[in-house]
């Protein structure tokens, strides 16, 4: 019989260590600004009149947001900072699209991000055993459409004119012109644009009304 205990398994090494990561990465100041503006967001703006576009583009507004006048978002969109938000003129979010935005988040004009779309500018260095905080910015240009349940992922540009196609997981740059789906999205052709003057003129002399699509 043997009496011999057995021998421990070896130990495997844990490369990072969650117990050095920061837990309040930021200034108190921003996570008072937050706080306002979680509690103006869970109120004001998303129990506000469907055609309230105004009011809730001035909500954004008063809270450091960068808006076109004839730019908009839908009461049930959600941006996590304001202040690190901007739209171009005549551009939409939709019904359920997040914005969530621990770096900055610029979108252009004549560009539209569709039902429940997600922006993600924030992420964790994953090189670092601390997983330090990460806020590249994401840029979509002009005459952009990114379509339902798409996900843009931090750091990523949509060049202009591009489309993005549903449930599209965008981790790489979009060159302009293009129309891009898939996981990980890929170009799949060039976007026709043959129309693309005219239709611009068109938009242009409607008013208000391009809000409502």
């Amino acid at each position: 019989m043997n009496d011999t205990a057995p021998l421990p398994p070896p130990r495997r090494r844990i490369f990072q260590t969650l117990d050095r990561t920061a837990s309040y990465p930021y200034a108190r100041s921003e996570y008072v600004r937050r706080a306002a503006w979680n509690l103006v967001q869970a109120t004001l703006f998303r129990f506000s009149p469907p055609k309230a576009v105004r009011w809730r583009r001035w909500l954004l507004c008063c809270f450091g947001a960068k808006i076109g006048p004839h730019s908009g978002l839908r009461a049930t969109a959600r941006v996590f900072h304001p202040w690190l938000f901007e739209m171009g003129d005549w551009s939409m979010l939709a019904h359920g699209v997040v914005v969530y935005n621990l770096g900055p988040v610029r979108i252009g004009h004549h560009s539209v991000v569709s039902q429940d779309a997600y922006i993600c500018a924030g992420t964790h260095d994953y090189t670092q055993p601390n997983l330090p905080l990460l806020r590249p910015t994401i840029t979509i240009g002009d005459g952009v459409w990114v379509a339902a349940q798409a996900f843009l992922g931090p750091g990523v540009t949509v060049g202009d004119n591009c489309v993005i196609a549903a449930r599209a997981v965008v981790v790489k740059d979009v060159p302009p012109g293009v129309v891009a789906g898939g996981n990980p999205c890929k170009v799949i052709k060039p976007r026709p644009m043959g129309q693309s003057d005219s239709a611009t003129e068109a938009t242009e002399d409607t008013g208000e009304k391009r809000k409502e699509y």
